[in-house]
């Protein structure tokens, strides 16, 4: 990742161009998924020691997916609020059906 990123639009792409392969996308999209069932969990049980578990759930499925699967550096390490929004915005696209234009004009092959 040499290139720094000004805008958010201009990370986007770059973003979905680093989560290429199906398999990191769908580790992402359970991490994520797993995050807010746990947040709604928390909001709604009272038991709020659940938010802590947040960052492992999400974290521990989207490097997983980083280093094993597509075999790069997550983009968290440097743009870590700018990846927490992408990753929101790329699970929203994806559970909404929208997803599969943003990546094609990424350049990312559906």
């Amino acid at each position: 990742m040499n290139k720094k990123y000004a805008t958010f639009a201009e990370f986007w792409p770059f973003y979905l161009r680093e989560h290429s392969k199906p398999r990191t996308r769908a580790l992402h999209y359970f991490g994520t998924s797993l995050v807010v069932v746990l947040a709604i969990a928390a909001l709604f049980t009272g038991r709020l020691v659940l938010f802590a578990a947040l960052p492992v759930a999400g974290y521990f499925f989207a490097w997983v997916a980083h280093f094993g699967v597509e075999k790069n550096r997550p983009a968290t390490f440097t743009y870590p609020l700018w990846s927490l929004a992408a990753d929101f915005r790329m699970w929203w696209l994806w559970l909404t059906g929208r997803l599969g234009p943003q990546l094609r004009k990424a350049g990312v092959e559906t």
